[in-house]
């Protein structure tokens, strides 16, 4: 029987999986996979805003690719944006681009070529 979490454990990765469950191409709903890894992100210390950051620039990037690439399927796991995890971990991005990536996927987030977003944006 595994220990109950904390109320702060259970805000963050709920957090986590709200995050995810919101982005464009991602599942309406997040798998017991997702949450053994939202849980594991905490468990090791990653910062909320680092993990934010990490779905937004890959998001990002995804969205950005030139208009004549194939298409990319949907993502299935939260373990998709682990890379970009890993590498703001490594490298942080410099203080205010949060903000930065947050209004930029909005902006992306407005195209109607994506039925989710839409539907995001309808909340």
């Amino acid at each position: 029987m595994k220990p109950p979490e904390s109320e702060q454990a259970a805000a963050y990765i709920g957090a986590v999986l709200v995050l995810y469950v919101d982005l464009p191409d991602t599942p309406m709903r997040y798998s017991p996979t997702d949450l053994a890894l939202a849980r594991k992100l905490h468990q090791e210390g990653v910062p909320l805003m680092l993990v934010e950051s990490a779905f937004l620039l890959a998001s990002l990037r995804r969205l950005t690719r030139p208009s004549d690439s194939p298409p990319l399927p949907k993502i299935r796991s939260l373990a998709y944006f682990m890379p970009v995890v890993n590498e703001l971990r490594l490298q942080p991005l410099p203080g205010g681009y949060l903000d930065y990536l947050r209004l930029k996927l909005s902006q992306v987030a407005n195209r109607p070529d994506d039925q989710k977003n839409t539907l995001l944006l309808d909340r």
